[in-house]
């Protein structure tokens, strides 16, 4: 008797224990009180895996809980989002991703039944990364006037980072903003796109600073213009679209945000936010964004928001007109 009485109690204290860790764990004044996922939608090393890692290790001083970043690629990142979206809205699974998972995607492949407005409780972009649009030197031309005079004299062909990249999605803006015909010409990536334009294969690109700048040192490329509203520290002979008359920036930059499932308490988006805005702010932090072309832009989740929204109804827009489709 009082060995089957030991077990009922047993039982009793393990299920109490469970009830109280899940209270816990939906509790927003608890949180955090147990490990963070943080999905970045791309394999490791590139610029967005840099910033979740960079970011998760604040993160886990901050909050005393382990943040484990893992890479889940897939359809361009809509693997990893689809996993953030779908998962339990209670700021344990994360996203890291980069502005085209969120508002141009969606569209470019709505097989994948992501819905950037609708799936995402935003917690703030955490770094922008501008860029710099760049021609082969053989072109002759020595700047961005002497650039619009060429451009409407023929068609020049353009790199892409491929179909319904960013690099393809701002350029043809350019051409439409100019009033010029361009020829796209999509590679398997940035690196291969900016090399294009070094050997001479197509006429223009854009890539980030860090790649501008080491090919502009080499003679292998020329650089335009800034898609920023400031110039860039590191070439601060190259103006901005601003400067140049182009008010209306068609050369958007990318950013990197954090969001969680849509669903989440807004408690806990706010600590994220206040959270990752701590972390971007440190100065070795900053440091390892700017070396790697990043400008540290912490920001509100509404501010991240709207930028989505704006997103879906330019790109989308864009996207329609050109009568663009990735995956089908």
């Amino acid at each position: 008797m009082s060995e089957q009485m030991s077990r009922r109690a047993f039982l009793a204290a393990v299920g109490a224990s469970c009830v109280a860790s899940h209270a816990a764990a939906q509790n927003p004044a608890a949180y955090p009180n147990k490990q963070i996922q943080l999905i970045v939608p791309y394999p490791a090393g590139g610029a967005v895996d840099l910033a979740a890692r960079l970011v998760a290790e604040k993160l886990r001083l901050d909050f005393g809980q382990p943040v484990v970043v893992e890479n889940r690629p897939g359809a361009n990142g809509m693997v990893g989002a689809a996993a953030v979206a779908r998962a339990q809205p209670d700021g344990y699974t994360l996203l890291m991703a980069p502005r085209e998972v969120f508002g141009i995607n969606p569209i470019l492949m709505p097989q994948q039944a992501i819905d950037g407005k609708r799936d995402f409780a935003y917690v703030g972009i955490v770094a922008t990364g501008p860029y710099v649009l760049v021609v082969n030197p053989g072109l002759g031309i020595n700047d961005f006037g002497e650039f619009v005079a060429l451009a409407k004299g023929r068609e020049l062909a353009y790199a892409s980072f491929g179909k319904g990249s960013m690099a393809h999605l701002n350029i043809e803006a350019l051409a439409r903003r100019l009033g010029v015909k361009m020829v796209h010409v999509p590679y398997r990536g940035a690196p291969p796109a900016v090399t294009a334009v070094a050997t001479g294969e197509v006429a223009l690109t854009i890539t980030t600073p860090p790649a501008a700048l080491s090919l502009m040192q080499d003679g292998k490329v020329k650089a335009l213009a800034v898609g920023d509203q400031r110039r860039l520290p590191q070439m601060g002979g190259v103006p901005t679209m601003a400067e140049l008359g182009i008010a209306d920036d068609p050369l958007i930059p990318n950013f990197f945000g954090l969001a969680a499932p849509a669903g989440t308490p807004a408690p806990i988006v706010e600590r994220l936010n206040v959270a990752a805005a701590r972390a971007i702010a440190a100065p070795d932090i900053a440091a390892k964004l700017e070396a790697s072309g990043l400008v540290p832009s912490p920001g509100s989740p509404s501010d991240m928001a709207r930028l989505v929204n704006e997103d879906v109804e330019r790109f989308g827009r864009l996207i329609r007109e050109l009568d663009i489709k990735v995956g089908e």
